[in-house]
């Protein structure tokens, strides 16, 4: 069996996820370190994610909006915790003009010098808790619940394309409630909204959960995510959802007069996520062959590819597949129309089917002069791509079958890939009694160990400082404390004290 890709998953992983980067034309480097260029297909799949968690987010009552780029540094220095989460991270601007340095280059005027800095936005709680405190007055004005979609700047040391990029795309949800139990429940609410989305669309398994302590978002009272484990046994944390309690309205002074005309601090939530869900989608759902697209998420749900001769034939061929085209398109498959694609760029079929192989298209039908003779098309599903004996699995089978039959195919696929993917999650957690056992199942030469459950206490101060430095030893980290485990029955396996709850241990991108 001849695969697609140079490099296989097994031989090299991280140069395995770079190649479908590539080979798929999911994204480039852009001359900026640290920084992408999006290309169409990677682009085509973010959109895709954009409209159909839009769609939720406003169906749970949110608008969008959107705020500067710039922040100014004064707002960050209202909140200590929060700006130095991120103060090794932040980019800032200094001036606002350029002349020439004499040398044929060009340099920061003197005389330019802004009164204040502005930095490059990490993450825009400071700015839109500034704009909340001029909104919010009354319990009336109560909640505000707002979205937007936008681009951050976090000045990565070690970059990876998609996962941990230094400008990346997100959305970023803020609301302010006049109770700690209504933020409490906006956050959980989201945090479902994330879990739902990644399980439904992106077909990738999660699990919920609250993040300890020392994993908490910069001035957060609490911190939740969703975790997606990729095909090497690491941990992805794919969605964030954070109660921020009053640290935030405090500092930006978010205050309202309540029904008895007594002022309070509002409590604010912040949640969001990221382009680093395309990469969790690359390596949870990739093969030796490229990328494989869930059809929620796929610009393309069919490629058409004709077998084109540049013959007089040609015509009648390119007349076959479009009238194929304009079928498929007016059917609905996972509640939209199928978005078919016909192929006509000028190159030879063989070249263009494993271009989309590749891509991950989840269907590509390919017709030739005996399939349109037949009123056939030959189908190839991308999750599917081999029969038992290593050769392309093929199908050639009626169009009108295949017409009928494609939103099942679609949904079919769909299915197929969150059910691979669910079967090793469940398949590589394993828990763990002990610290010597966590130390036993992560040793040195173990490859691709998985996920630990452990039972644990809670330790804080102290106490939990030591725990991450015995993880820190091993390259692991806590990922969360998955929301639908059972009760702690035993002793926590870092301090002995009586458990509290069950915890994840992997190790991360």
């Amino acid at each position: 069996m001849k695969h697609a890709l140079s490099v296989t998953r097994e031989a090299d992983f991280a140069a395995w996820y770079q190649s479908v980067i590539t080979e798929a034309d999911l994204a480039e480097e852009s001359g900026v370190r640290g920084c992408m260029v999006i290309r169409p297909w990677g682009y085509g799949i973010w959109e895709r994610i954009q409209r159909l968690l839009d769609d939720r987010i406003k169906a749970t009552g949110h608008e969008n909006c959107y705020f500067p780029l710039f922040i100014p540094l004064s707002y960050f220095e209202k909140e200590a915790e929060h700006v130095e989460g991120f103060a090794k991270e932040m980019a800032v601007v200094t001036h606002h003009r350029l002349i020439p340095d004499g040398h044929g280059g060009l340099k920061p005027d003197p005389a330019a010098k802004l009164e204040e800095p502005l930095v490059v936005r990490p993450t825009s709680e400071t700015v839109i808790g500034t704009a909340f405190a001029r909104w919010v007055q009354s319990w009336r004005d109560l909640p505000v619940l707002i979205n937007q979609w936008a681009n951050v700047v976090r000045w990565e040391m070690r970059t990876r394309m998609f996962l941990r990029t230094s400008e990346f795309l997100w959305q970023e949800g803020h609301t302010a409630h006049a109770t700690a139990d209504e933020a409490r429940e906006e956050t959980q609410r989201m945090l479902e909204v994330y879990r739902s989305f990644a399980e439904d669309c992106l077909a990738l398994p999660v699990v919920a959960g609250e993040k300890p302590e020392n994993e908490r978002f910069p001035g957060a009272v609490a911190t939740y995510s969703i975790e997606a484990m990729m095909q090497d046994g690491k941990a992805l944390q794919a969605g964030t959802s954070h109660f921020l309690g009053t640290n935030f309205a405090h500092a930006q002074n978010i205050r309202f007069q309540n029904a008895s005309g007594e002022l309070e601090l509002a409590n604010t939530t912040s949640w969001g996520v990221s382009t680093r869900m395309i990469g969790g989608v690359i390596m949870v759902h990739g093969d030796d062959d490229g990328l494989r697209v869930p059809p929620r998420i796929a610009p393309w749900q069919i490629v058409i590819v004709p077998m084109l001769r540049d013959q007089p034939e040609d015509e009648a061929l390119i007349a076959y597949a479009k009238d194929i085209q304009s079928n498929l398109a007016g059917l609905t498959a996972l509640g939209e129309p199928v978005r078919a694609l016909l192929d006509l760029k000028p190159a030879k079929a063989a070249t263009k089917r494993w271009g989309w192989v590749k891509k991950g298209a989840p269907i590509v039908i390919e017709i030739g002069g005996r399939d349109m003779a037949g009123g056939n098309v030959s189908v190839i599903r991308r999750d599917r791509l081999y029969r038992a004996d290593g050769k392309l699995d093929a199908q050639v089978m009626p169009r009108g079958d295949f017409e009928a039959d494609a939103p099942a195919l679609l949904a079919a696929i769909q299915q197929a890939l969150h059910e691979q993917a669910t079967e090793r999650l469940k398949a590589n957690i394993v828990a763990a009694a002990d610290f010597a056992a966590v130390e036993a199942h992560f040793a040195e030469g173990v490859k691709n160990p998985g996920w630990v459950e452990v039972q644990w206490s809670r330790p804080t101060g102290a106490a939990l400082d030591a725990v991450v430095e015995r993880l820190k030893a091993l390259k692991l980290t806590i990922r969360n404390a998955p929301g639908d485990q059972a009760p702690a029955d035993g002793a926590c396996v870092f301090t002995g004290a009586p458990a509290v709850e069950r915890v994840l241990l992997a190790r991360a991108y």
